[in-house]
């Protein structure tokens, strides 16, 4: 059958990329679900901005991501529950709201920067790496890619050890 938004080339770019993105993160969360961690590979970004930029408040935690604010404190609210950020309130501003890892969040994002964030690089490393020429023709690759290996088989084939 006819890919309608492949066909439509540049037309409908973002609803290309919007296609690959959805389909890396579902392969991620399915590593992530292997590997029987219990955060949703969505949120990870949020954990990455916070461990590399320390405590921010929300507002400056969604810019850090380049993400609406209602999702980020979505995502605060549901990492808060499991225990890996807290929230607490600006000593200068009692209205900002800042997030802080918590004892529980430094130590999966350790384990992740050691275990799990080079197996998802890795997999997607090898998924772009015979990529070459024009945007359209890499996203086909890409797309061709994804159906052929899924990047949790992928992130399989890379060798990483996971304990």
């Amino acid at each position: 059958m006819e890919d309608v938004i492949r066909s439509l080339g540049f037309l409908c770019l973002g609803s290309r990329l919007k296609r690959i993105g959805e389909q890396l993160q579902a392969d991620t969360q399915r590593v992530l679900d292997r590997l029987d961690v219990q955060v949703q590979s969505s949120q990870y970004p949020l954990l990455a901005a916070l461990d590399r930029l320390g405590p921010l408040p929300v507002g400056e935690l969604a810019q850090s991501l380049g993400i609406a604010q209602p999702g980020v404190t979505r995502s605060v609210s549901l990492l808060a529950e499991l225990g890996l950020v807290e929230v607490g309130q600006s000593n200068n501003d009692l209205r900002r709201r800042i997030v802080s890892l918590t004892r529980d969040g430094r130590r999966l994002v350790d384990v992740a920067k050691r275990d799990v964030w080079p197996r998802i690089e890795k997999a997607v490393a090898d998924l772009c790496a015979d990529l070459s020429g024009p945007l359209l023709d890499q996203l086909a690759g890409i797309e061709e890619g994804l159906a052929a290996a899924p990047l949790d088989r992928r992130a399989e084939r890379t060798g990483t050890a996971v304990q």
